[in-house]
């Protein structure tokens, strides 16, 4: 199924580009796609990573340098909160269920881990996980765009998997998102049971 091959795709395009060896297997991949918005977006990606000698630099400037550009989905729900981890365990659940066991070195809620999740074990688990962060995947598709990195390429290609009309704007996306990130309530003066003393 061609939803797979662009969520797969996407997966190893959204990886730290360590391995030059997966670009040509990517390619290949795509390129058996048809066409349409999902393979227009990852062929663009394609096309913008061969002329360029600095991908390695460039990921890390955009994705380990940039809140905004921040690739796990429960950030974008719980923020830095203790909230943050009950999410994680119940998203770890979630793949157990579907006959996955998370064994990754980064946390499950790593966007290319989701998207593996979605092309190789439930690819409807997967896009209705996608779609309950959608908020959050836009963002980081309007902050790609700000930041004028061919990985804004990779997520048009993965919203356009996702039902609905994405958000044309920061505006609407931020409507969506509402207040972005919460953040840790520990150490406000309440009285017990949360109301104000």
């Amino acid at each position: 199924m061609s939803a797979r091959v662009v969520l797969q795709a996407a997966s190893l395009c959204l990886l730290h580009p360590d391995d030059p060896g997966r670009w040509p297997l990517v390619r290949a991949a795509v390129a058996e796609l048809p066409a349409g918005p999902a393979r227009a977006g990852l062929d663009a990606f394609l096309d913008a990573i061969a002329q360029r000698r600095d991908l390695a630099e460039h990921y890390v400037a955009v994705f380990d340098t940039r809140r905004r550009c921040c690739l796990y989905l429960t950030w974008w729900t719980d923020g830095e909160t203790r909230r943050r981890g009950g999410a994680l365990a119940a998203l770890k659940q979630r793949y157990r269920r579907s006959g996955v066991e998370f064994r990754g070195t980064e946390l499950p809620d790593f966007l290319p881990a989701v998207l593996e999740y979605a092309a190789t074990a439930d690819l409807a688990d997967g896009l209705a996980l996608l779609q309950e962060h959608r908020a959050g995947v836009e963002l980081l598709r309007l902050a790609l765009h700000e930041a004028a990195t061919p990985y804004a390429h990779v997520l048009e290609a993965v919203c356009a998997l996702l039902p609905g009309p994405s958000p044309t704007d920061v505006a609407a996306a931020k409507a969506l998102a509402r207040s972005g990130p919460p953040r840790e309530q520990v150490g406000l003066e309440l009285a017990p049971f949360g109301g104000p003393r």
